[in-house]
């Protein structure tokens, strides 16, 4: 069964290893990861003090991570910003879409208002097609906002949903 909890620095390495094959792939992430992604830099950015980090577990492996954090600080703070990855292993199983669902019910849990992602590629069909099964609105479609690895300059959407 898989479990969603709080992540702690002793899950650092399994997320490491998850978030390395995500940027490497050069296709849904904007981090720079070519060859040598510098392990460091990437963790102390996922793991910092400014979000709410999780993993989704099963049998003490994890696969798949995310956080929420304020959108923007200030008066923007109400809303929500998340990323999400899943191990190579775990894609296709589910566990995109249940991180999703509950990070819209932890998100209202911590006092926001809505959940926004700024940088959905349009190419990422799969992302697009999760986030809206599960209430997500596009509401602006950027262009050429993101270096796919293969296809270049893509757009990416910002998506929206009120909780």
């Amino acid at each position: 069964m898989i479990t969603i909890r709080k992540a702690t620095l002793a899950d650092a390495k399994q997320i490491w290893q998850i978030l390395k094959a995500t940027n490497c792939g050069g296709n849904t992430f904007p981090f720079l990861a070519e060859k040598d992604l510098e392990e460091k830099a990437m963790m102390d950015y996922w793991l910092a003090g400014d979000k709410y980090i999780y993993v989704a577990e099963e049998n003490s492996i994890i696969l798949g991570s995310f956080y929420l954090k304020d959108n923007q600080p200030g008066r923007g703070s109400h809303i929500a910003n998340a990323a999400y990855t899943v191990s190579e292993a775990s894609r296709g199983k589910g566990v995109g879409k249940l991180m999703g669902e509950f990070s819209l019910k932890e998100a209202k849990q911590l006092g926001y208002k809505a959940l926004q992602f700024n940088l959905v590629v349009k190419t990422n069909q799969v992302a697009v097609n999760l986030w809206k099964s599960i209430g997500f609105k596009i509401i602006g479609e950027i262009p050429e906002a993101f270096q796919h690895k293969e296809l270049g300059f893509v757009n990416a959407y910002i998506m929206y949903q009120k909780i």
